[in-house]
């Protein structure tokens, strides 16, 4: 395997991390509606990726950086052409993000309930945009000679990137939902679990016909293989979440995420974003790539740093590993006592300044 290849899977790696990781956070932030009965409820929801959502988005950073790096010509033919796209991406991140540390710093019910519509938004926003921006790649954009996007904002939303964003969604709601369902006791965990079940068959249906599609119109044999294997983790993470097996469900799960990015990243190959309109204009893996000695001193830079990132996520992980419940939430206190305190409302699980769950020390 030539160094360009390598890249473009290690590119798919980062991909796939953070479809998984900060696909559970888009799932929790769009369960607020369905699950948070009260605040309290709703505190004990944010509180369950509290300490790791900003962690787990990192990845995207990594991910557009490498692709940046690695693949010069795709990065900038991405981000200009899906321009509007990628920003509306970026403000929905935004807006998730400020609304975690802002709405604990007022009492009133109302000022929480702004703040939960715009966590809301900010989920389900990405969670779609995503699945129609890979889509788009999968099926190609036109392109010109110089591999600029010719078309228009209204070509990205064709029925096919449609229904790869309405894919994304789903999942994202599903893997949250059964991450919930993971992290909480009591009757949250309970309404998490019947509320997969309803959301998983949807999801099901809804993943199927894509990957159907996807496998006939622009897969190959090997992402065919791979598509059918994320069919019977997605059913099997159904079956586990039916048999109360909650951590087998969410693995199964994050296995259907990430086996379906990797046959979306297969089903490309040798291109990176096919030009509809002529072939010749496609972006391939060569003609994209950086040069030999750029890409041999980021293989040295990943071979150091990659193994490190993993175990720090792991050790993060590790540390707050505890289920969540109801009685988990402290109560309630004046601003101003939260930012002298260290269990208060101002003060979530590793600070409120970094763990977006500024709402109560849950998991301490």
């Amino acid at each position: 395997m030539d160094l360009p290849t390598l890249w473009f899977f290690i590119l798919g790696f980062f991909f796939i991390g953070y479809f998984v990781l900060d696909g559970f956070d888009f799932g929790v932030g769009m369960t607020l509606p369905f699950l948070g009965r009260d605040d309290t409820d709703r505190r004990v929801l944010i509180n369950t990726i509290g300490p790791i959502w900003d962690l787990n988005e990192t990845w995207v950073i990594v991910a557009g950086a490498v692709m940046f790096a690695a693949f010069p010509e795709w990065y900038a033919t991405l981000f200009s052409g899906f321009y509007l796209v990628m920003l509306a991406i970026l403000l929905a991140l935004i807006l998730r993000g400020v609304s975690f540390e802002y709405r604990h710093q007022r009492p009133e019910a109302s000022w929480k309930r702004r703040f939960d519509r715009m966590i809301v938004i900010g989920s389900a926003v990405p969670a779609f945009l995503w699945g129609l921006v890979f889509a788009n790649v999968v099926r190609g954009v036109p392109l010109d000679a110089g591999f600029n996007f010719t078309g228009s904002l209204l070509d990205l939303f064709n029925p096919y990137a449609i229904l790869g964003g309405l894919t994304t969604l789903l999942l994202f709601f599903t893997h949250g939902v059964i991450f919930v369902s993971l992290k909480t006791s009591g009757s949250i965990h309970e309404r998490a679990r019947a509320l997969a079940m309803r959301s998983g068959l949807l999801t099901i249906v809804v993943a199927a016909a894509f990957l159907v599609y996807t496998t006939v119109s622009y897969g190959t044999v090997w992402s065919g293989i791979l598509s059918a294997v994320a069919a019977v983790t997605l059913i099997g993470s159904y079956i586990a979440n039916l048999r109360t097996a909650d951590r087998w469900a969410f693995a199964l799960m994050a296995t259907t995420i990430a086996v379906a990015v990797l046959s979306l990243f297969v089903s490309l190959m040798p291109d990176v974003m096919p030009a509809t309109n002529d072939p010749a204009n496609s972006l391939t893996i060569a003609n994209a790539s950086s040069s030999g000695y750029t890409l041999t001193i980021m293989s040295w830079v990943a071979l150091i740093f990659v193994p490190l990132i993993l175990l720090y996520q792991g050790f993060t992980y590790w540390v707050f590993r505890k289920r969540l419940s109801r009685a988990s939430i402290t109560e309630e206190v004046e601003p101003g006592a939260a930012g002298a305190g260290g269990g208060g409302a101002g003060a979530g699980p590793s600070g409120a300044g970094s763990s977006g769950s500024g709402e109560a020390a849950a998991s301490a």
